[in-house]
């Protein structure tokens, strides 16, 4: 199959790239500079540009777009750029994928499409939650509408991804090395997880699972409270987690942004993905974290 993929430089796509090739897919890269390479082709979100011929032959789109969501504090410019660099290039590919009559559309969301949930175990047929992270997965998800009389759109409501080459691992293993490491807050909310080799895995697994549209949680089947990931994380890398990190201290430095996406979080299960019968290589937050801090 002929894949574009759009947001190929990140963390998700350096890896999926090489994936899908070993699975026999050919891939194309969107660009925003001005292509180099063989397997990349320009295109302008903001202008609602794509290369002219860009989308010849492809058979599927995978968006990954997005700036960071946790790499700095949240002030207003920041949270418009946060909806904009997902929103923007997400309605450029569903008219194009609608133009072009594009089989398959996979495009990124994130778990908290369901805001907090506390205990309540969601799947993917729960309603979306409140908060500005919530709104905005649901306004990133309503940005593929144009897509979806022509194409099988899937909707990747991901949680955090744990891998080797950084992200959220990235920042917090210098301090639990350091036996800085602790539970947040209580401690009790949970943490959607999934490893990167079960991402990009159940990506491949849904590109070529023509029979699965809607949204997908992709999150490890068993949900792991913060206690239960800091104490796996101190495990996996041989060192005591006993310093809890306050509420209140957490909030004075992070803002918003702690209580969102640190304090609270859905107990989200991937029902979707077990139902058709992916097999996930990391099953626990224990699993994850040892293969994503031995690599």
């Amino acid at each position: 199959m002929l894949v574009m993929i759009a947001g190929s430089s990140g963390l998700i796509g350096t890896s999926l790239i090489p994936h899908l090739r070993h699975h026999g897919h050919e891939v194309l890269r969107l660009v925003r500079r001005e292509p180099t390479a063989p397997d990349e082709r320009g295109w302008d979100p903001p202008a609602g540009r794509v290369q002219d011929g860009a989308m010849d032959g492809v058979q599927a789109i995978i968006n990954l777009c997005g700036v960071g969501i946790a790499d700095r504090r949240w002030s207003g410019a920041r949270k418009q750029a946060i909806k904009d660099s997902r929103v923007e290039p997400t309605e450029v590919l569903a008219s194009a994928a609608e133009e072009h009559r594009i089989p398959v559309l996979i495009n990124a969301s994130g778990i908290n499409f369901y805001g907090n949930t506390g205990d309540r175990q969601v799947d993917e047929t729960a309603p979306g939650g409140t908060g500005f992270l919530a709104e905005v997965c649901q306004d990133w998800e309503a940005a593929t509408a144009a897509a979806r009389g022509s194409s099988r759109v899937v909707l990747l409501r991901t949680g955090a991804v744990l891998s080797p080459a950084g992200g959220m691992l990235g920042k917090l293993r210098p301090l639990f090395k350091l036996m800085l490491g602790g539970k947040i807050g209580s401690g009790r909310q949970y943490m959607p997880w999934i490893s990167l080799d079960d991402h990009v895995g159940a990506v491949t697994f849904l590109l070529e699972k023509t029979e699965v549209a809607g949204p997908v949680n992709l999150v490890g089947p068993q949900p792991a409270t913060n206690a239960e990931f800091t104490q796996a994380l101190g495990e996996a890398l041989g060192r005591p987690t006993p310093f809890p990190v306050p509420a209140a201290a957490l909030k004075a430095v992070m803002g918003e942004l702690a209580e969102e996406l640190v304090l609270t979080g859905p107990r989200a299960v991937p029902s979707v993905l077990t139902e058709h019968g992916y097999l996930f290589q990391h099953a626990t937050i224990k699993d994850a974290l040892v293969a994503a801090t031995t690599t």
